[in-house]
């Protein structure tokens, strides 16, 4: 279970609103609110602990993943 780098909310990786990738890692939002807030800035909020290094094109069944986010 991972937290969610804007609420800090912990979720399951299947739960997730949306994955987004970030410099390396993919990072599990909760909810559009979060989606929002992250894609504004990701650097504020982009931490290795609180993503995943995944595979690039990797893509979780039933998740959007939206890649990347703009530095």
């Amino acid at each position: 279970m991972l937290k969610d780098p804007v609420c800090g909310k912990r979720i399951k990786t299947q739960r997730a609103h949306v994955a987004v990738e970030h410099e390396g890692f993919t990072y599990y939002l909760c909810c559009p609110l979060c989606q929002a807030e992250f894609e504004r800035n990701p650097r504020k909020y982009a931490r290795p602990e609180l993503g995943e290094r995944i595979q690039p094109h990797q893509k979780v069944k039933g998740q959007q993943l939206r890649r990347p986010v703009p530095a």
